[in-house]
């Protein structure tokens, strides 16, 4: 038997197999040009159409067949034996050079076509053609008729022979023939709307259209109309005048005054020109191809069956969503043939998913093989049904604060809400925008040179590109000195920069002393929160308060108790009233972000940090030890399960400046509260109510012979802020006392 099989073998394979290479199975083109039965066809079908095509000029013949022939193509015969020879030299080349070239020779006939149609434009007074055309009655009939529908034939021959010899250069020419027709349309738009345009002084402009800002809401004042017109700027002296700008500064806000939005109010508006549109970068496909290759072969390599089916490219780092495979279970069955040989062969018992730990622990291994200097694995990603490994790029992007701004998700934000914020761009590259007022405070921490301060310039400056004075107002504490002080001259603030961290205490006092105020108004008006306010009461101004905190740090480590419990209870009830908290630290210890503030802060940024334990501290998860720095960063909205990571936007200091000098630039009279001012909602400063703790203090003072602030502090549980201010008045009473006692022994002297 095994015998008989050898040679049933030998004699399959000796026949010729069925898909040789001369005889493929596929359709070949070639060989049907060539065969007989194809060119028998096409001669009795050009027979039968030449025959058709004369019975009607049959009374031609009569006259001889060259002078028919003549008079039926005219100079279209040289045509005609042009392509005769053509068949000839390709039938006895097998079709090769058509095969090649088929284009070429396609693009020939429709030039050899045209240039028929167009002889047929053209008549002789006498002879054979004297009837008929140059090019004959054949030229006639593919010319139709001598008008224009028979030069659109001739152009659509020619450009069609175009379109088959040289198509890339038809498609380039085409290209640049409507772009420079639109540039010609465009001037003449230009040049045509420049003479009916009547030529404005921009000084004029700014004059009429500079209103005087309306003075911030203090505590215990009574709410002004908005829609009123703004009042005249009165005369002030030359000292008090608006400091006057450099000529660059000038020449910005001569540009782009013309360009912005005028308000109701009198305000205008920055146009988005103000801010820098810079070039992104675009990472190669071809390398993000070779990468997502090297995931999967490294994920094999382990034992971990999985597959790269998503690429999601965006400013720093790259997602790659990798599905994962299935862990099989086989079944080892040994058989017997027929002549007795035992083989194996192996059977599938069952099969699982691959477990998400299993790819998330080979974070370092991934690393290793991509050659990458840190990488996130985010599993999975939040409703997908991937894991996302995120690579940095090999060259990273700049996100523009413009180009968020710009973006539609950042438009809707703004639609509804005044309090819009440009955040950034997510790993896949789509932008990402908040709301301020629906977080309703916003926490940031991050190490050094991660970028903190950037992430609050890209805040501030978003908010004041589309809100004036009227609308939004803020409050700033930057204790470093450096960094929030390029807005200290801007209309919005209702005080300048505090940069005293004991002064920081009095401006939580004040806060809550306005919020106080506004629950107040709330209720007279019978409404709960700042929206029904202004739905209730469209011509009253109650603009929203923004508090931005640079450095969280060096507030707790002047009065940690007293901050403390004022920003939790600004956290806790200043929601409703509008006014909303951004707090930044680079110190995410336990000490400085308390249980407490994380409870009333659940929207948190996270920038790279040093360890685990800070970013635990912060997002309560891992992760942020892992970022890149640069605006690398994890944003976490209430809303989410998951912190998602997002390239922060980039503001430089020259748009900042211009921002800056747009609002300054318009400003009139404003009367901003001054820092001793916020004394006044202070319990126990001079002119309020008597501190509570005052009495205790004088009882101290009395049993024990020396008192500091620090003991105060101690034996009463206050911060150092509040106790160093229980210290000056006891002094002060005791200097009133003094000067009674020398008073009185004066007069008995």
């Amino acid at each position: 038997m095994a015998r008989l099989a050898k040679k049933k073998a030998a004699h399959a394979a000796k026949k010729p197999s069925g898909k040789s290479r001369g005889s493929s199975s596929s359709f070949d083109l070639r060989r049907f040009f060539a065969s007989p039965v194809l060119w028998r066809f096409l001669i009795v079908a050009g027979l039968g159409y030449g025959i058709y095509w004369a019975s009607p000029h049959a009374y031609l013949w009569s006259q001889g067949v060259a002078t028919t022939t003549l008079r039926s193509l005219g100079y279209g015969i040289i045509i005609t034996a042009i392509a005769v020879g053509g068949v000839v030299f390709l039938i006895w080349r097998g079709f090769k050079p058509f095969l090649r070239h088929w284009n070429h020779w396609l693009g020939a006939a429709a030039f050899l076509t045209a240039v028929w149609a167009l002889l047929a434009f053209f008549y002789t007074s006498e002879g054979i053609w004297s009837e008929a055309s140059l090019g004959g009655y054949a030229g006639q009939g593919l010319l139709h008729s001598p008008d224009i529908i028979g030069a659109l034939r001739v152009a659509g021959f020619a450009l069609l022979g175009f379109l088959l010899v040289t198509p890339r250069g038809t498609v380039r020419a085409f290209k640049a023939g409507g772009k420079g027709l639109f540039l010609a349309l465009r001037g003449a738009w230009r040049m045509l709307r420049g003479r009916h345009t009547v030529p404005v002084d921009v000084r004029q402009v700014e004059e009429a259209a500079t209103p005087e800002a309306p003075e911030p809401l203090q505590a215990g004042a009574e709410a002004q109309p908005v829609n009123q017109p703004p009042k005249a700027a009165k005369a002030e002296p030359k000292a008090e005048a608006k400091p006057a700008a450099s000529a660059p500064a000038e020449t910005i806000w001569r540009k782009l005054a013309s360009k912005s939005v005028l308000t109701p109010s009198g305000w205008q508006l920055p146009a988005p020109d103000t801010l820098e549109k810079g070039s992104e970068k675009v990472v190669a496909h071809a390398d993000n191809n070779k990468r997502a290759k090297l995931i999967e072969e490294a994920l094999s390599s382990y034992g971990v069956e999985a597959k790269v089916v998503e690429i999601n490219v965006g400013p720093a780092v790259t997602q790659f969503g990798v599905e994962p495979g299935w862990d099989r279970k086989f079944k080892e069955i040994k058989e017997k043939d027929g002549d007795g040989n035992v083989t194996v062969r192996h059977e599938e018992v069952s099969r699982t998913r691959v477990k998400v730990e299993r790819i998330a622990s080979l974070a370092n291994d991934l690393a290793l093989n991509l050659g990458a200097s840190t990488l996130r694995i985010e599993a999975p990603i939040p409703g997908k049904s991937v894991v996302g490994i995120e690579v940095p790029n090999t060259v990273s992007g700049v996100v523009t604060l413009r180009s968020v701004v710009e973006s539609s998700a950042f438009q809707k934000v703004k639609a509804r809400s005044r309090l819009a914020l440009a955040l950034g761009k997510a790993a896949g590259g789509e932008a990402v925008a908040a709301d301020l007022a629906k977080m309703p405070h916003l926490l940031i921490a991050g190490a050094t040179g991660s970028g903190k301060t950037v992430c609050l310039n890209t805040i501030i400056a978003s908010i004041l590109m589309y809100n004036t004075p009227q609308d939004v107002q803020f409050l700033m504490v930057d204790p470093k000195r450096v960094e929030l002080v390029a807005f200290n001259s801007i209309p919005h603030l209702v005080a300048p920069v505090v940069v005293e961290s004991e002064k920081s205490v009095d401006v939580l006092h004040w806060l809550i002393g306005e919020m106080d105020r506004r629950y107040e108004i709330f209720g007279k008006v019978s409404v709960r929160n700042i929206e029904g306010f202004h739905e209730k009461q469209p011509g009253m101004a109650m603009p929203y308060l923004v508090l931005v905190v640079d450095e969280l740090a060096d507030l707790m480590m002047t009065a940690s108790d007293e901050v403390e419990r004022l920003l939790c209870r600004l956290a806790q009830l200043a929601r409703a009233t509008g006014i909303h908290l951004v707090v930044a630290t680079q110190r995410p210890s336990v000490d400085v972000i308390t249980g407490l503030i994380k409870a009333n802060f659940p929207t948190r940024i996270s920038f790279a940090v040093t360890s685990q334990v800070d970013s635990r501290t912060i997002l309560d998860s891992v992760g942020a030890e892992k970022l890149l720095g640069r605006g690398d960063m994890l944003f976490m909205p209430t809303d989410a399960a998951k912190p998602r990571r997002v390239q922060g936007c980039f503001i430089s200091d020259q748009e900042i400046e211009k921002v800056v000098f747009f609002w300054n630039s318009q400003q009139g009279l404003v009367t901003p509260i001054k820092v001793k001012d916020f004394t006044a909602a202070n319990p126990g400063a001079e002119g309020g109510p008597e501190d509570p703790m005052l009495a205790a203090a004088r009882r101290l003072a009395q049993e024990h012979r020396h008192i500091s602030a620090s003991f105060l502090q101690r034996r009463l549980g206050v911060g150092y802020a509040r106790a160093a201010h229980l210290m000056d008045l006891l002094e002060k009473e005791k200097g009133k006392d003094d000067d009674d006692g020398e008073a009185e022994g004066t007069e008995a002297g």
